[in-house]
């Protein structure tokens, strides 16, 4: 069975913006979301069985649960690093996850051409960190009507997430999530700045999600690859709701070391049940009052 279509935005409380996806609703006070899945379209067979049982663990604690895989991983540290299966076959395996599993499906787009192609498959278009000032490429992903998760790039103040906001809703986007993913510290490290979630909420009133996951890489740090800090990936996730993300990005996979893209970046599945009930137990304590109230929108 395929999820229903995703609905416009409307005001929420405290002029949130909410939006269903899936027909589960996004954004709202207490509703906790997750994003996870490997990060290739490829296998399907562990694309599906992934999607099954994150699917299931989500059901079981009432989150809504969107799964994503990429069909391409243009943005690589070497010229010979693996990419992924293509557009073509990775929309494919999207798809029969979708028709299997009866949950939204997420991939990234990296170029306008991309777009529609991908919307005829895709709950959800993801613009990359590294193309969230993309000005073209977001107004594409807006106009097909999708929800649109743009990555703050590593190199953008949270404060700057407005414009990104701007740019969606002036192409007639009205869904759109943000999602954090860590801010260049240095060469090869990443440092995460939780005030960032707070700032972007208060400043576009779409909701924010925190990538676990990505904001513990090395970037290049390997050389030819990036590598990764994988311990910090649940303890972030936990610190990130607990600052009043509205959902939680993670890659999961059933042998992390087996992935041939950021092995060291993915969160072991077995291990998802504790986190989730970690994430919603925090969740739960902090969704009435998870936002500064006074605070202006710029802090420097």
């Amino acid at each position: 069975m395929s999820p229903p279509p995703s609905s416009p935005a409307s005001p929420g409380p405290a002029g949130k913006k909410v939006f269903e996806i899936g027909g589960r609703t996004v954004g709202a006070d207490g509703t906790l979301f997750l994003i996870a899945g490997p990060d290739l379209a490829e296998p399907e067979a562990l694309c599906t069985r992934i999607a099954a049982r994150v699917a299931r663990a989500c059901e079981r604690r009432g989150i809504v649960y969107i799964f994503k895989g990429s069909f391409d991983k243009a943005n690589r540290t070497s010229a010979s690093s693996y990419r992924g299966p293509g557009i073509e076959a990775g929309l494919r395996v999207l798809k029969r996850v979708r028709e299997y599993s009866g949950v939204p499906v997420l991939t990234d787009v990296h170029e306008v051409w991309q777009v529609e192609r991908v919307a005829e498959v895709a709950d959800v278009l993801q613009v990359p960190a590294f193309l969230c000032r993309q000005t073209d490429l977001v107004a594409a992903c807006a106009k097909t009507g999708k929800v649109v998760n743009v990555k703050k790039g590593q190199f953008l103040a949270p404060w700057d997430a407005q414009k990104i906001a701007e740019k969606v809703e002036a192409a007639g986007g009205s869904k759109l999530i943000l999602t954090e993913r860590g801010t260049c510290f240095g060469y090869n490290l990443l440092v995460n700045d939780l005030r960032s979630i707070p700032i972007m909420k208060r400043g576009t009133g779409y909701p924010v999600c925190y990538d676990a996951t990505h904001s513990q890489q090395t970037p290049a740090a390997r050389g030819s690859a990036s590598g990764g800090m994988p311990e910090f990936i649940a303890p972030m996730a936990r610190a990130a709701v607990a600052a009043g993300a509205d959902g939680v990005f993670l890659e999961v996979h059933e042998n992390p070391a087996s992935s041939p893209v950021d092995p060291e970046t993915h969160f072991p599945v077995e291990a998802l049940d504790p986190l989730l009930d970690d994430l919603l137990a925090i969740r739960n304590v902090v969704a009435p009052s998870r936002a500064p109230k006074k605070a202006p929108f710029r802090t420097v």
